[in-house]
């Protein structure tokens, strides 16, 4: 008998052990969420297959919709590599920690921002991470916060379909999502693969929002694509000037970015009202 086997005489024994001591923290890790998420009425994630189609503003801009109707709001920041809600909300007061660890967000424009920003030394600093540290990161925003009662908990997920956006759909019990697409063919083909990744997970989606839309790169091709998957098209939001005042979110200085976001919020709650129905 070997040393190896002598220290470890059934190994199939230690491997059966490990397996149930990882479920037994992976209940604990669910049970801790599921309590930090007890108070919150809906949970929605706003998404897209790739970067730069205006997600962090769509997330941002629905959030304050929301809130200047009168709900009560949160924004849960869990782009890990590249969190920029709090800059988006003009928010630099760090949540305060109680003493049982728990973290109350800070608030501005009447909604409640966690990220993984407050935790950065400096804002421009690279967050070079491999998939287990974003994991476990995202774990400990989502049980750490305490975000008492919500209405709505608007999730700002990263881009992609790989290992960061699959461990909040995975974690969070979702109500739906809103996938985010600018009308260019290329953005178009990765938003139908971030759908893809939604319904094989067997998640709602929302619906559809097209931005950027308008003279410089078109229109119409979120919607077509929302027509071909069946889908609620949402609304477009148009490419404007009101975008250029980044002191706060462009619903507040904009009417006809308010009435976008309006729409964009009523098809929101539409979706969200047929899917508890149909539940």
């Amino acid at each position: 008998m070997t040393q190896q086997q002598q220290l470890n005489p059934n190994p199939q024994a230690a491997q059966a052990r490990a397996r149930i001591e990882a479920m037994k923290r992976q209940f604990e890790q669910r049970r801790a969420i599921s309590g930090a998420l007890a108070k919150v009425k809906h949970q929605v994630g706003v998404y897209s297959g790739k970067g730069g189609v205006g997600k962090t503003t769509v997330a941002v801009n629905l959030a304050v919709t929301l809130a200047q109707e009168g709900a009560k709001v949160g924004i849960l920041d869990v782009d890990i590599d590249c969190p920029n809600v709090v800059r988006a909300m003009k928010l630099y007061e760090p949540p305060v920690a109680s003493e049982d660890n728990r973290m109350t967000p800070p608030e501005r424009f009447g909604v409640k921002v966690m990220s993984m920003a407050f935790f950065q030394q400096k804002e421009d600093e690279a967050i070079i991470w491999r998939g287990p540290m974003v994991h476990n990161a995202i774990q400990q925003l989502l049980q750490a916060t305490d975000w008492g009662e919500l209405d709505y908990l608007i999730a700002d997920l990263p881009p992609g379909t790989s290992d960061a956006p699959l461990t909040v759909m995975q974690t969070l019990s979702m109500d739906g999502f809103v996938v985010v697409t600018t009308p260019q063919e290329l953005a178009i083909v990765d938003a139908e693969r971030s759908i893809n990744m939604i319904k094989t997970l067997k998640i709602n989606v929302l619906g559809i929002v097209e931005n950027f839309s308008g003279d410089m790169f078109g229109s119409g091709g979120g919607e077509a694509l929302a027509a071909e998957m069946g889908l609620r098209f949402l609304g477009r939001t148009q490419m404007r000037k009101d975008y250029r005042d980044t002191s706060k979110p462009a619903v507040l200085t904009g009417k006809d970015v308010r009435k976008e976001y309006e729409h964009i919020a009523a098809g929101v709650k539409q979706a969200l009202a047929e899917s508890a129905a149909s539940s």
